[in-house]
């Protein structure tokens, strides 16, 4: 006989004694079970579990051993009946069911032994497997055989599992594709696609690969476990198999499946914040790129503008920037004798002359919260208290002029020395004016407009070398505090009336 039906002969005589082992222990599991039918059970299961070893014999042992055991494996199914009919009286309703499962796998016993036993059947003849014609139940344990799943699926429901059930290989993976399975108890031989084919293809989907899976067969040769163990079994059990063996395997393999998950949990988690970490380094590195590009921005601005304005435009000042009123003290100053100067000199002294003067006065400007509006070679008009406010704009204007003047007195003298007359003359004066930017897209410049704005230029071109002239303004907010005399009144140009003019004294303040 081939090993294929001997495979099919044991299978066939191992599922009736799985399936009386199986719903005995159901019944044995639940409380207050009367003794009579207690020691009638247990008396059964042990029955079956004997069998186990006339059922080796009739399968792989030669015709006169296998004729023994066949006669042994009768009387056990005789001795199990007997056993039975007496408890059917001691049977609760509850557990009627579970009982007549024990008697239908009993007679199911009895007439494959009788098959066997028939006039003219070989002694292992084949024995065609019944079709499994009952609906998907609740788990996923996989057997063609629905009593087997029933067994298994009431004994992983008591142990608080949830359960689906598959009849076949092809139906199993349908479920695992679409469902979340944490465990797989795989029956070896089924219709559709056996339990090896099921291994194999879950071998190729890394989706499926990580569930374990325990195979669960009437099948006990070794060369069958170890190719399922090969395909990435995690497990084997045989049929019909021990309660407490079965509870002990499952629960060490959603351990095994809780830690993978948790594994699988932590990769994804440390990925995630991984991915997090590089986008905020990220997006750290485009902030401090950004801020350096501003900062360089602002550096660079600060070289054409007034730092004050480059700030108050970096740090989002905007509105500063458009028109508006503000009392402002406004100072001009230029070089007197400059356009000859000019004239008679090298463009290379002319650049020179200009450098010294600008290092010379810019920083005071800086120091002094003043504004440089207008930067004409050598010529400067200087705001205080717009853009930014100034607490005493007119006392900070006649500081500068006191500094300015202090400074280029000493380069006046040095460029005498090599023939260039240059002294500085100042204007300075306090009112209203329109402050805001001008110009066009691309090209901006910040400045005032009003009648202050030309009182002051007008002083400061009537100012001789050396000397400050002030407005009327500015004298009263700081006579005080510097000395101020009246240079007496004067016609200025775009003044209708002579205009008084006083002379800052060259001089500390008081």
């Amino acid at each position: 006989m081939s090993g294929e039906r001997d495979r099919n002969l044991r299978h066939e005589l191992r599922t009736p004694i799985n399936h009386l082992v199986g719903y005995a222990d159901l019944i044995l599991d639940e409380p207050d079970v009367p003794a009579p039918l207690s020691e009638a059970l247990t008396g059964v299961r042990e029955l079956a579990m004997e069998s186990l070893n006339a059922i080796a014999s009739i399968v792989d042992s030669d015709e006169a051993v296998g004729a023994g055991a066949l006669e042994s494996l009768r009387a056990t199914v005789a001795s199990i009946e007997a056993r039975l009919a007496p408890a059917t009286s001691f049977v609760a309703p509850a557990r009627a069911g579970d009982f007549e499962r024990v008697q239908e796998a009993c007679a199911r016993l009895r007439t494959l032994v009788g098959d066997l036993s028939a006039p003219g059947a070989p002694t292992r003849a084949a024995i065609a497997t019944p079709p499994v014609d009952e609906p998907v139940a609740a788990v996923l344990v996989v057997d063609d055989d629905g009593a087997n799943r029933e067994v298994l699926g009431r004994r992983l429901a008591r142990l608080g599992y949830r359960v689906l059930e598959a009849e076949n290989g092809a139906r199993a993976l349908e479920i695992l594709r679409n469902e979340r399975i944490d465990l797989v108890l795989l029956d070896v031989m089924m219709p559709v696609l056996d339990g090896l084919g099921v291994l194999e293809q879950r071998q190729r989907d890394a989706r499926l690969r990580g569930i374990p899976t325990i195979m669960i067969s009437a099948l006990d040769e070794v060369e069958g476990i170890a190719r399922c163990i090969e395909l990435g079994a995690d497990d084997y059990l045989t049929k019909p198999f021990d309660p407490v063996l079965l509870k002990a395997r499952v629960t060490a393999s959603l351990e095994k499946k809780r830690l993978h998950d948790r594994a699988e949990e932590l990769l994804d988690t440390v990925t995630r914040q991984a991915e997090e970490l590089r986008s905020w380094n990220a997006d750290l590195e485009r902030r401090v790129e950004e801020k350096v590009r501003e900062v360089e921005r602002l550096s660079l601005m600060q070289r054409f503008v007034p730092p004050q304005l480059a700030e108050a435009v970096a740090s989002g000042g905007v509105d500063l920037l458009r028109s508006h009123r503000r009392e402002i003290a406004v100072l001009f100053c230029d070089l007197r004798g400059f356009t000859s100067f000019c004239e008679t000199s090298e463009p290379e002294d002319v650049m020179s002359v200009l450098r010294e003067f600008h290092d010379a006065v810019g920083p005071l400007i800086f120091e002094r919260g003043g504004t440089l509006a207008q930067f004409t070679g050598d010529g400067m008009m200087v705001l205080f208290n717009d853009p930014v406010p100034c607490a005493d704009p007119a006392w900070e204007a006649v500081q500068l002029a006191h500094g300015i003047q202090s400074r280029v007195a000493g380069l006046s003298a040095a460029w005498k020395a090599r023939g260039h007359q240059l002294e500085l003359g100042v204007g300075l004066a306090m009112g209203y004016a329109t402050c805001g930017q001008v110009g066009f897209e691309g090209r901006y410049e910040y400045t005032a407009m009003g009648t202050v704005v030309n009182l002051a230029a007008r002083l400061c071109g009537e100012a001789r070398g050396g000397q400050t002239l002030v407005s009327d303004r500015i004298r009263a907010l700081v006579d005080d505090r510097s000395r101020v005399e009246l240079a007496g009144e004067l016609v200025l140009k775009g003044f209708t009336r002579p205009v008084a003019v006083f002379d800052l004294a060259a001089a500390d303040a008081r």
